[in-house]
């Protein structure tokens, strides 16, 4: 077979054009065939031009509709449908069949008499027969005999409430639909439910087209809830698109390694179909499905080797504990973030279907980390680190050693007296400690490509506590100046995710169980707290403190960190104090 130019699907073996499509691979083991190679029935390169743009179109159509299905395999089963769904998969299927009449009344009835009987009163084979492709159109009166015996045969179960084999069938048949696409389990009691409504939506079909046979002019309802085939592209193939674009801009590999991750979760579970088609009920199976998995399901025997809805379903069964509402929810915004950013994107993509799933947790933000106690500070500022320790290595053990020009001595105190986060401190630079009009500040910004910040609002300026400039804070900066160092904590490492912060959490989690304040409500995040409690305490206004903080609203970073504003932040700043904590002892500069 010979390839053609000007469509890649165009071939012709001897005078006759074919059009010819490999299977694609994500569906090449299911796929009832090796290839798509039939013949375009033209010997005139312009015709078989023609039709093989039109047929690519019909085979691409097919490879979508083969992918849906095995989507549709895939979902876990629904243990039984609404009535309100079996009501509009009724009128669905009673769309259908009037559609079903339209076509045939189109294509004209044949002349000749056509033999029925050798099909007896079997419903399922005269379909068959009606639909077969290649058989000849029925006569007029032949049509009006066919269906008012599979009417007949209809009326007379649904009456006696029989369930027909041929509506089992095509109630196995609508589910797969697309605007249906059910999986519903097999021992679900509502499937007698919906075979009676396919029968009822039967019989009413069966009315208008005997009006239709009398010469009635009936139109056909709209099919409820079925769009035109979408344009939009699958979601695997979106997800590649976004994640392409998000780490050229602003995530990690870690970041991206997350997303891609839970995004391949949720096309596992609720099947790779088209953008502009996932739903509400798509995103509420999905949050169902993590509600039952627990937080490190790959680690237990049992569920080893599980897809996702398999393991959830086992782990549920077992008894074995959920992950945590909070942890729920973040895989949620995971998935959900991917809308967001396909909806300005992508033409007609709805919002979000994760929209309002979230849970609602008991405690606000606020309460999930405490500020540290007093009794606590001084227990961490004591520690040998600031004290006194054997050397870098036994940081933990008492010495003559003071870390003064190690990150480890200094990120705890620059947080304490900013409310910064860990990260923005971690990842500054000497050339980041800057002063205008007298006034020394830190410049936390994201120039640089192993700086991060959380927000467009992180970016601001915060001028430096006399305290730590009285610990000898601008001594290190000039320090690492003159060494030519561009970070400021050198030898703070970056872990293996991209974060400065990684690393430096988990040795902080053991600094605080080695001082012996160690808790479940407190970690690093806590000196922000402690920070927002000593800024209420020494009158800093709510405005200037949110600022300060790197929280705030829109044009809260233009009004705040620059210029005449810069005083007013500094000001607020010089009068933070934090009642009854001492920490002369690490003052050079009295």
């Amino acid at each position: 077979m010979e390839k053609m130019p000007g469509h890649p699907r165009l071939f012709r073996r001897g005078a006759v054009y074919y059009h010819r499509a490999a299977i694609p691979v994500d569906i090449k083991d299911t796929y009832p065939k090796t290839e798509e190679t039939f013949s375009l029935k033209t010997k005139d390169y312009r015709e078989a031009l023609r039709k093989v743009r039109v047929a690519a179109v019909k085979v691409d159509q097919r490879f979508e509709e083969h992918r849906r299905r095995l989507a549709q395999q895939a979902k876990p089963p629904v243990k039984e449908l609404s009535g309100a769904e079996i009501k509009r998969i009724g009128e669905i299927y009673y769309a259908y069949r009037l559609e079903e009449d339209d076509e045939a009344r189109l294509q004209g009835f044949s002349p000749a008499v056509r033999q029925t009987k050798e099909f007896g009163d079997d419903p399922a084979q005269i379909k068959d027969a009606l639909s077969e492709q290649g058989f000849t159109p029925p006569s007029f009166d032949e049509y009006v005999e066919d269906h008012k015996e599979i009417n007949e045969i209809t009326r007379h179960d649904f009456a006696r409430g029989q369930i027909d084999p041929f509506f089992v069938s095509e109630a196995m048949e609508v589910l797969t639909w697309d605007g249906i696409d059910i999986r519903l389990d097999k021992a679900s009691p509502s499937w007698r439910k919906l075979v009676r409504e396919l029968q009822a939506a039967s019989i009413k079909a069966a009315k208008v087209i005997q009006q239709r046979n009398e010469g009635g002019v009936i139109e056909t309802p709209s099919i409820p809830g079925v769009e035109p085939g979408s344009v939009a592209p699958l979601l695997s193939v979106a997800v590649e698109d976004w994640i392409d674009e998000k780490t050229r801009t602003s995530w990690v590999p870690k970041t991206a390694h997350e997303h891609r991750t839970w995004m391949s979760h949720f096309i596992a579970v609720i099947g790779d179909k088209p953008i502009d088609t996932y739903t509400k009920a798509d995103a509420r199976a999905f949050k169902a499905m993590l509600l039952k998995l627990p937080a490190n399901w790959v680690k237990y025997k049992e569920l080893n080797g599980l897809p996702l809805d398999k393991a959830a379903e086992k782990s549920h069964r077992l008894g074995l504990p959920p992950m945590s509402d909070k942890n729920v929810n973040k895989l949620l915004g995971y998935v959900g973030s991917f809308w967001n950013w396909a909806a300005d994107n992508y033409d007609d993509v709805p919002t979000t279907p994760f929209k309002g799933l979230k849970i609602k947790l008991r405690k606000k933000a606020r309460e999930e980390r405490d500020p540290f106690t007093l009794d606590e500070l001084h227990a961490i500022f004591n520690a040998p680190i600031y004290t006194g320790c054997k050397s870098r290595r036994f940081w933990s053990e008492p010495g003559s050693e003071i870390l003064r020009d190690s990150g480890y001595y200094w990120v705890p105190l620059i947080s304490l007296y900013t409310g910064a986060r860990m990260g923005e401190i971690i990842q500054l630079y000497t050339e980041d400690i800057r002063e205008e009009d007298g006034i020394l500040f830190f410049d936390i910004n994201s120039s640089g490509e192993d700086k991060r910040l959380k927000t467009t609002y992180s970016i601001r300026s915060i001028p430096i506590h006399q305290s730590l400039l009285d610990m000898g804070f601008m001594e290190l900066v000039e320090k690492h100046r003159k060494r030519g160092d561009k970070r400021l904590f050198p030898d703070l490492p970056m872990g293996k995710d991209g974060y400065y912060s990684s690393p430096f959490s988990k040795w902080f989690s053991r600094f605080l169980r080695e001082a012996g304040v160690k808790s479940k409500t407190n970690a690093f995040h806590s000196f922000r707290h402690c920070f927002e409690d000593a800024c209420r305490d020494s009158d800093i206004s709510k405005e200037i403190m949110d600022a300060l903080q790197g929280h705030g609203e829109e044009g809260m970073s233009d009004r705040y960190g620059r210029g005449y504003m810069l005083q007013k932040l500094n000001e607020a700043m010089q009068r933070l104090q934090y009642r009854g904590l001492d920490l002369d002892h690490l003052k050079i500069n009295k």
